[in-house]
């Protein structure tokens, strides 16, 4: 028997930690091992309970959502808990603001939803994550590429610029990459190259490992920033 999604609930609201909670423990397979107000808690809980995911709110008194995101990562660089699985942070938020999602990817998030979303969404955003996966939605996923396509205001426009990591990737590699940038899952990408889920899968794990990125978020915007894709081709 499979061993249940364990979570952890941040949000300084406590209706909104009961609303999460009775969504999430209504699908078999979820269980929400603990509930913090604030980030500094927040921190402590993911140290003790050592959940496989955290649904994490941005805004709280004291350390906030993103500080907390950054806090539990560095969690992973001590020995003593070198051997354990590193949850995966998703962010949530009921501010829809580019600064927010950029932020919440680099402080290390695997994933950013609004508070708006349905709740379908929120549970099939905790599998995602606890299956070791980004959360990439559509509207999430085109405003990273608007954001890694953009040049700089005081930058001349220039064909872009090529990293040398992409000579390592193989040429399957490379077309993985290439529908992963648009957001598409294992399971598209799969039926595009007909090719089995668990064939992909291991693609993408050895593009990650081979040009040294953490997660499918970073996948994309390198994909973009090196030229592999191109604007408008997102799914």
């Amino acid at each position: 028997m499979t061993a249940p999604i364990r979570v952890l609930l941040v949000d300084d609201q406590d209706l909104v930690r009961v609303g999460f909670r009775v969504i999430l423990q209504s699908e078999p397979g979820i269980e929400v091992v603990g509930e913090a107000r604030d980030g500094a808690e927040a921190v402590r809980l993911a140290r003790e309970l050592e959940p496989d995911v955290i649904c994490m709110d941005v805004q709280m008194p004291g350390v906030d959502g993103l500080e907390a995101t950054r806090r539990i990562r560095a969690l992973a660089t001590d020995a003593a808990r070198a051997s354990s699985a590193q949850p995966g942070v998703l962010v949530l938020t009921t501010f829809d603001r580019d600064d927010y999602l950029f932020a919440a990817l680099e402080a290390g998030a695997s994933g950013f939803l609004l508070k708006t979303a349905s709740p379908e969404k929120l549970v099939e955003a905790v599998q995602v994550i606890a299956a070791g996966d980004a959360l990439l939605a559509a509207d999430v996923t085109r405003r990273v590429i608007e954001r890694a396509a953009r040049p700089d205001d005081d930058a001349a426009v220039a064909t872009p610029s090529t990293d040398p990591r992409l000579e390592t990737l193989t040429d399957r590699e490379t077309e993985v990459l290439g529908l992963l940038a648009q957001g598409r899952s294992n399971a598209e990408i799969a039926a595009a190259l007909w090719l089995g889920e668990a064939t992909v899968k291991t693609h993408v794990s050895k593009i990650l490992q081979k040009l040294e990125l953490r997660d499918r978020v970073h996948a994309v915007v390198f994909a973009y920033e090196n030229g592999v894709a191109v604007p408008g081709t997102a799914g």
